[in-house]
């Protein structure tokens, strides 16, 4: 069973980070609460679905600096901000850097756990997506080299008779190839097929 998307918060203020985790839990979502950037990074796994809150201002490695590290590690969590009334301009700016939301201090939990219910639910869409194309590409690789060839040419529309042509094979071979094509890649369709080439070589 995969684990169970979790609320990430990182906050210095021991008083927040009680209010968060009441609130998650009892909304019946799991949370795990870190008083600084450095405790988190020490034990975060990012494999785990969920959604990051931070408060901007700590000592130490504020919120924005934890942005920073976890985006240059190609980590896709969403990222929500909690600041206080002085640091909206630089949440402003975070929003900018590619964080989902921010939450102004002092917490309202209705507010708090519906920002963090749907960034869970992007990082779920998101997480499956990466999935998918991952599997995809595991298929693409399965293929031969010539079913490779193949494939590329059946996607930017060439017949059987000009991919023959091109690859200087007979037009059953390339029947063959592409019927081997279609079963391997489980597309459903031309169209089908065309959509997954564009997702392997995004």
């Amino acid at each position: 069973m995969a684990p169970e998307p979790t609320v990430y918060a990182v906050d210095d203020d021991i008083v927040a980070r009680i209010v968060l985790e009441e609130t998650f839990k009892a909304a019946n979502l799991s949370v795990e609460t870190y008083a600084s950037a450095e405790e988190f990074l020490a034990r975060y796994d990012g494999n785990n679905g969920g959604c990051l809150l931070l408060d901007i201002m700590m000592p130490g490695m504020d919120g924005l600096e934890l942005q920073k590290v976890l985006s240059e590690r190609g980590d896709t969590t969403p990222v929500i901000f909690l600041s206080g009334a002085d640091d909206v301009t630089t949440a402003v700016n975070a929003l900018k850097a590619g964080a989902l939301d921010f939450i102004e201090k002092p917490i309202e939990p209705t507010r708090v756990v519906e920002s963090v219910r749907a960034a869970i639910s992007i990082d779920l869409k998101s997480r499956f997506e990466r999935m998918k194309i991952a599997q995809i590409r595991q298929r693409f690789e399965s293929l031969t080299s010539r079913e490779q060839e193949v494939m590329r040419w059946v996607v930017a529309g060439k017949n059987n008779k000009v991919i023959a042509n091109i690859l200087n094979i007979s037009s059953r071979t390339v029947e063959v190839h592409r019927r081997n094509v279609i079963k391997k890649m489980e597309a459903e369709s031309l169209a089908d097929l065309v959509q997954m080439a564009i997702q392997i070589e995004n």
